[in-house]
């Protein structure tokens, strides 16, 4: 069927619409893809026009695909003679906050390279620095997807050069802000090709003025498109908050996590040190569970992950950073063991459930501690959370007893006793 018979939808575009190279066409399709999202709908008519773009969406929302398409179409039409391709100098960067972020999209990137013939290469920490500097010395990359601080090691030896570069790309701004990115994201622009010589695609989750004020610095006459999500909590995510004490919380997670409807879960607390706290009260109370923080090496994470998938095991316990790189269908609940003190992580925690048209649960716990969020959350979603106190089930004691811990301390390493004075 022609994309002229194809039926028209109302509302809706399809990338047969946009004058793609074949190749890249069938990879689209390859991949499943038949209709634009709306990120996607608006972005791609200016974006394949050569135009700068600021683009405020969610996380979900298919911008991945969108700058990915715009990049791998513009060096179609723009081929280099292969006798003219060197390694160490990218046409294509794309940069991001965080590992799983960076391992997504070019994962993506590679999808939708199926038939092109580009390369596409990863350099992030935690993994592999010995074959991450051979494939820039010795390949020619095409695409490369890139975490700061790795990039900017890449850039101090010179294995990497980004004077060639056609396509900058900056994923997630507001989080790169966030995480204290934005010196080394400096530094890196300062080693691109001129803004005036190159297309640069910003998107970000929100942009406040510190985000409005880098982009104004790094795009040349940018466009700007801002799609608003449908609902700011998913609405088949089941949102519930139990009213409870601090030293009650472990109690209420455990009995609620062996109820026979939770398969995957994913448990959210603010710091570190509480998610390892808590994986290790999770562990000692028989709970199939894992630990996902920054801190944790990359390999480790990914096999995390894949266990996970896969169900050896049950929960997960991450912080906000490492939560948003967590892509997993079918899972079933979410826990906030603390009430994030920003109402937008609230939004990006509970949407790990929820996915592909699936039913979630969102369990929040509040206690005198952090109930003072609440407030704030129900007006950043724009609905009253509903309240009220754990059932009997879940307030039954728990066979091992927590750990004691001081208010707010950290306990000594694992295996080792503070010593007494004498």
């Amino acid at each position: 069927m022609s994309t002229t018979e194809l039926p028209v939808e109302e509302g809706k575009t399809r990338f047969t619409e946009f004058n793609l190279d074949g190749k890249l066409q069938k990879a689209i399709q390859g991949i499943g893809f038949e209709f634009c999202t709306p990120i996607q709908a608006e972005t791609l008519p200016l974006t394949l026009e050569g135009h700068d773009l600021i683009g405020q969406a969610q996380t979900g929302t298919g911008k991945t695909a969108a700058f990915l398409i715009t990049a791998i179409q513009r060096m179609l039409q723009s081929p280099i003679p292969f006798e003219e391709r060197y390694a160490s100098e990218p046409r294509v960067l794309a940069l991001a906050p965080t590992r799983e972020l960076a391992l997504q999209i070019a994962k993506d990137a590679e999808q939708l390279c199926a038939h092109t013939g580009h390369n596409v290469v990863t350099v992030l920490g935690g993994m592999n620095y010995d074959k991450q500097r051979d494939q820039l010395r010795n390949e020619v990359v095409d695409i490369l997807v890139a975490t700061p601080g790795r990039l900017i090691d890449f850039l101090g030896s010179q294995d990497v050069f980004l004077d060639q570069l056609d396509l900058l790309i900056i994923d997630e701004a507001d989080r790169m802000l966030d995480m204290g990115f934005i010196p080394d994201v400096k530094r890196i622009i300062r080693k691109c090709t001129p803004k005036d010589e190159r297309q640069t695609l910003l998107f970000s989750a929100t942009f406040n003025q510190d985000v409005l004020n880098l982009a104004s610095m790094w795009t040349r006459s940018a466009e700007f498109v801002e799609i608003e999500p449908e609902q700011k909590t998913a609405e088949r995510v089941e949102q519930t908050v139990y009213m409870v004490g601090e030293d009650e919380k472990l109690r209420v997670l455990v009995n609620y996590i062996q109820r026979p409807e939770v398969d995957k879960a994913i448990i959210f607390a603010n710091r570190r040190d509480q998610c390892r706290d808590l994986e290790e009260d999770l562990r000692r109370q028989g709970v199939s569970t894992a630990l996902l923080s920054g801190e944790i090496a990359q390999n480790k994470r990914l096999r995390t992950l894949d266990k996970f998938k896969n169900g050896s095991i049950k929960a997960l316990v991450a912080t906000d950073v490492a939560g948003r790189g967590i892509h997993v269908s079918g899972v079933t609940h979410v826990f906030n063991y603390n009430l994030p003190e920003n109402a937008e992580d609230y939004v990006h925690r509970i949407g790990r459930t929820g996915r592909a048209g699936q039913h979630g649960v969102s369990i929040s716990f509040a206690s005198e501690d952090d109930a003072f969020s609440l407030p704030a959350i129900e007006s950043y979603i724009g609905q009253k959370l509903s309240c009220t106190l754990p059932d009997e089930a879940l307030m039954v004691p728990l066979e091992k007893p927590a750990i004691e811990r001081k208010r707010g301390g950290r306990r000594p390493p694992s295996g080792r006793r503070p010593q007494r004075r004498s």
